[in-house]
């Protein structure tokens, strides 16, 4: 009798397990769903741009995304016209998406674009320049957080209107004539020379080879069948033609994308890559046409890559996510008394408070053993890799060799607290990208950042 029981028992354990085996391959069968967002974020007229006050609207801002619904809960993935978000500006943002899309923090990440005249939102610092009364001049919480108010809104919405995901796309198109590296070095190869700025005006500078880049655009669309739900295009550079107009405006890369989605009619969502040491200064001398001529040699690099496009189908058990929680090591050029100092001294200019608010709100941060989220998105064979800071190019590079067999696209600009992060060699070389003040990071984090993306592309 015992006998039989345990035959009995290890019968519909069996079959407890094959019909949990079945329903985990059945729910792995069922297709994604995603949906999409976007609401305006162009601010005021007398709203702070991170340079001047608004006086009116170029081309209009916007904060758009797209949510993935599959397993392990939603993923959010938000660019957001502005130079960066920075500190608790990063923590509220994500937190209230999250909420929204029921799901955790670490499945949501906020990027810019870092365009220049555009706000820049950080309410660690606004709230450190508040006991000082003088935050108004450079940041506009309000506006903030009523962005992500309403982005909140657009995204529990796009929930609910998730379509199904049937394929996703991989292609890539090379942009002529945009990007070109900024630290043009000397002869000895071991030191800057030359500072090629977005708007290079002597061209002589401009004349120096285009140096180390990422040439390609990266594109990953999501289809419903036939149909296109969404476009992600990823590509490295700084996004600026010319700035400090007063006028809103999302500079090149943002024409880019939405001549793109009126051209197409598919929603598109463009991502900064690894472009800190990156600018279009050998093809930019400031003049004023040239933005919409830099706008029109990205979109055809859109329009490559949405020509070589290649749809492969897809279900929810090809969707992955993941996340490490960084140290990154801090500048310890960066006193916490003197940045304090000068933050509380009237005396000096409001811009140079301003800035070492900033930096104080990072060094605090990083004393009290804060982290910062790094994420890998995985769709089939395509990775996303969500990184922080004004990142060097050599970083996307160096993540697209690890893993030659995969499609590797990466946006930076996320957390903007640390500013530039270079690699290692590049802060004895000197220039302005790896000077104190301006990357708030150490040279060691070239180790800590190469670590995690070995790490997040090893499956």
């Amino acid at each position: 009798m015992l006998r039989w029981t345990y035959r009995i028992a290890l019968l519909g354990t069996l079959s407890a397990v094959m019909l949990a085996s079945n329903v985990a391959r059945a729910v792995a069968a069922q297709p994604l769903k995603a949906g999409v967002f976007a609401v305006d974020a162009t601010p005021p007229v007398g709203s702070p741009l991170t340079y001047d006050p608004t006086k009116g609207v170029a081309h209009p801002l916007s904060c758009k995304g797209v949510v993935v619904v599959g397993e392990g809960g939603p993923v959010v993935l938000c660019a957001l016209d502005w130079i960066g978000v920075a500190n608790d500006g990063q923590r509220e943002f994500r937190e209230a998406l999250a909420k929204a899309a029921g799901t955790s923090v670490e499945r949501v990440q906020v990027h810019t674009l870092h365009q220049h005249d555009a706000p820049i939102c950080d309410f660690t610092s606004d709230a450190i320049l508040a006991g000082q009364g003088i935050n108004g001049e450079y940041f506009d919480s309000a506006l903030a957080r009523d962005v992500i108010a309403r982005t909140a809104e657009a995204v529990k919405k796009a929930v609910a209107e998730a379509r199904p995901i049937s394929h996703i796309g991989l292609g890539e198109g090379v942009v002529e004539k945009v990007a070109s590296n900024r630290r043009v070095l000397d002869a000895s190869g071991k030191k800057v020379e030359h500072v090629r700025y977005s708007a290079s005006k002597d061209p002589k500078v401009r004349d120096k080879p285009e140096g180390l880049i990422d040439p390609a655009l990266k594109m990953i669309s999501l289809w419903d069948g036939e149909d296109p739900v969404a476009v992600l295009t990823f590509y490295a550079t700084h996004p600026q033609s010319y700035y400090r107009t007063g006028l809103a405006n999302p500079d090149f890369p943002g024409i880019a994308r939405d001549q793109r989605q009126e051209a197409t009619g598919v929603f598109h969502v463009h991502f900064d890559g690894a472009g800190g040491n990156i600018t279009a200064g050998k093809y930019n001398d400031g003049s004023t046409e040239n933005r919409q001529i830099l706008a029109d040699r990205v979109a055809e690099g859109m329009n490559k890559a949405w020509t070589a496009t290649v749809r492969t189908p897809i279900t929810s058990g090809d969707l992955a996510w993941s996340t490490l929680k960084t140290a990154l090591p801090v500048d310890p050029e960066l006193d916490e008394a003197k940045l304090a100092e000068i933050v509380s001294d009237k005396a000096l200019p409001g811009r140079q408070r301003w800035k070492a608010a900033c930096e104080l709100a990072w060094v605090r941060r990083c004393k009290a053993g804060e982290t910062i989220d790094i994420s890998c998105l995985k769709l089939g064979k395509g990775r996303v890799l969500l990184m922080p800071g004004e990142l060097f190019v050599e970083y996307q590079l160096a993540a697209q060799k690890r893993r030659p067999d995969l499609f590797v696209a990466m946006a930076a600009y996320g957390d903007y607290g640390p500013g530039y992060i270079g690699v290692e060699e590049a802060y004895p070389q000197g220039g302005y990208e790896t000077s104190h003040h301006v990357s708030l990071v150490a040279p060691q984090v070239e180790q800590v950042l190469m670590e995690a993306i070995q790490t997040l592309l090893s499956d």
